[in-house]
């Protein structure tokens, strides 16, 4: 079905920190999320520019967000998991041009 209301928005943190970016997210009205395990890869001295510490294990936490929420949850994960946090976040979105499942929840709540 298209719709161009939702964005998937995913957020690359260090391991061990997805529940908690989920839960910064439940907060601005996320539902739900998927997380996948992930290696970073990046050169020491990129890393040693930016001054940050090298965790290569991640966790990318997708979520298929509502387009009207997308800046409230984008802010909220920064400001509790940015990279001057522990989790050392990074998230950012793209646009959904097609959901399935998503669309039909929502139309039998009408």
């Amino acid at each position: 079905m298209k719709t161009n209301n939702h964005e998937v928005i995913f957020a690359i943190v260090n391991a061990g920190f997805a529940e908690e970016v989920m839960e910064v997210a439940r907060e601005q009205g996320v539902r739900g999320g998927t997380v996948l395990n992930a290696h970073g890869v990046t050169r020491e001295d990129a890393a040693a520019f930016f001054g940050i510490n090298l965790h290569p294990e991640k966790e990318i936490l997708m979520m298929v967000v509502e387009k009207e929420i997308r800046d409230k949850v984008l802010n909220a994960i920064y400001k509790e998991m940015g990279m001057a946090k522990a989790a050392q976040g990074i998230a950012f979105s793209l646009p959904v041009s097609d959901v399935a499942g998503l669309v039909q929840m929502e139309e039998n709540k009408k």
